[in-house]
């Protein structure tokens, strides 16, 4: 299966960018919100961003991300490590 393809977006909030994706990453239209690594331990998703430092916070949603980073956190540093976590994820 070919690499998914992401598109980075910036939020209201600046600690918070939305990166959505051309795949289905949760059935039936619902959403999952995880604030720690121990609540997305069951979602491989969830889980693989969490272990990219800095992310703080996540809502997974039909074909998009929302993450949200600690405020010392570099979202230039950050972005292509979940892209890379999301790819490494779905393909």
């Amino acid at each position: 299966m070919p690499d998914p393809n992401i598109t980075v977006e910036g939020t209201p909030n600046p600690n918070a960018a939305k990166f959505t994706v051309d795949r289905n990453l949760i059935e039936g239209g619902s959403s999952a919100s995880y604030f720690d690594p121990e609540t997305a331990k069951d979602d491989p998703l969830a889980s693989r961003l969490f272990s990219v430092e800095g992310v703080e916070s996540l809502l997974i949603a039909e074909d998009f991300v929302t993450v949200t980073k600690s405020e010392a956190a570099d979202w230039e540093a950050l972005v292509p490590q979940i892209e890379q976590a999301i790819k490494e994820v779905l393909s």
